[in-house]
């Protein structure tokens, strides 16, 4: 026997007959529509809400476990969170089944009392998505194939702005819609701001971002990239505020990653420079002469400064002989000057003897 019970309450606002006649009956039917529909998103909204909610606490009570049975702090605190995470706990799982009990005595209306429970496409039907496992190494080996194949390709790709050049360039290649195309697009980003070429790397990001999203298309209707390119497009063409919104926010985030890790990669380049200039410096005795000249004292940096042997034959004379040993070791040490040799200047003869007379 058929259950009919659940017809009694459906919500037929927006499609009755009897409305007053001095109200404007679409529009009263649409403003009726609206206010349904806002309302069944924010309630999605707040079940997500605690969805999240509820899954958050699961993770925080799960690693305060982890401490409390590895002995990782205090116990006694330990137990107190974990106690009191179980309370937020079980206060959102109260909430979550009130939301799914609200949900079930909800009235059935335009929305949802039609709503799709199955269906099956017999012609054209998309190639499902293929997943291979690959080693490291044969990943790189195939992305270094397909840039190999459809780098020119992919630089037009890169160039085109329009939404109907892009998907006619797509559907005439549509072997570019793959992770190895968003990939060579990203580096390629990267690499312009790392050039200082901005405004090409945010034109450019458009175009990674799409390709992105027609992945991420593919993937929810579990199909191959390749069969859903003007789906994708018309989709894009087509959307609403709320999806452009969410495609331009990913838009803006993915051009400030790429600028942050440029900021990243530049400042690690300087580094390295940097340092290979440093290790060029090194004197003899592996010490840099940049920084040893640092920590000399005032009077002994002067006449390095100055060039004058005669001064710093004076300044050694004058010092503690260990104090005066000790700095100019490590001024041999980088490099700062050379022990005396027959074709040596005579500064450096002059700093030798100084050295010797403290000793």
């Amino acid at each position: 026997m058929v259950d009919y019970s659940r017809w009694k309450n459906i919500e037929v606002s927006d499609d009755e007959d009897e409305t007053h006649p001095n109200i404007d009956t679409p529009s009263l039917f649409k403003w009726r529509h609206e206010a349904r529909v806002q309302r069944m998103q924010e309630f999605e909204r707040e079940k997500q809400k605690v969805a999240d909610e509820l899954k958050d606490l699961q993770k925080q009570r799960a690693a305060v476990q982890k401490r409390i049975d590895e002995k990782d702090g205090s116990i006694e605190e330990l137990e107190k969170k974990l106690y009191e995470i179980e309370i937020k706990e079980k206060s959102a799982s109260e909430k979550q089944e009130q939301l799914r009990k609200q949900e079930k005595s909800q009235p059935w209306n335009v929305d949802t009392i039609s709503k799709e429970s199955w269906s099956k496409t017999l012609i054209n039907k998309p190639k499902p998505r293929q997943t291979v496992e690959l080693s490291d190494e044969e990943r790189q080996e195939q992305y270094s194939r397909f840039i190999d194949e459809n780098e020119k390709h992919l630089k037009s790709y890169a160039m085109l702005s329009r939404w109907d050049d892009c998907k006619r360039f797509l559907l005439e290649h549509p072997n570019l819609c793959c992770e190895d195309a968003s990939s060579y697009l990203t580096i390629w980003c990267l690499n312009l701001e790392i050039e200082g070429k901005t405004d090409l790397m945010k034109h450019i990001s458009k175009q990674v971002i799409s390709i992105q999203y027609l992945l991420e298309l593919a993937k929810q209707l579990d199909c191959d990239p390749r069969s859903c390119i003007a789906t994708f497009f018309t989709k894009i063409q087509k959307a609403d505020k709320e999806y452009l919104d969410a495609f331009n926010n990913e838009l803006e985030a993915f051009k400030k990653r790429i600028m942050d890790r440029a900021k990243v990669k530049i400042e690690e380049a300087r580094r390295e420079v940097e340092e290979e200039e440093r290790q060029a410096r090194l004197g003899p005795g592996g010490l840099d002469p940049f920084e040893v000249i640092e920590t000399l004292p005032a009077e002994l940096k002067e006449c390095f400064d100055s060039r004058d042997p005669d001064k710093l034959k004076v300044v050694l004379a004058a010092m503690d002989p260990a104090e005066a040993s000790y700095h100019m070791k490590r001024c041999v040490d980088s490099g700062l000057w050379v022990p005396a040799k027959e074709d040596e200047s005579e500064s450096t003869e002059v700093a030798e003897e100084a050295v010797e007379t403290t000793e």
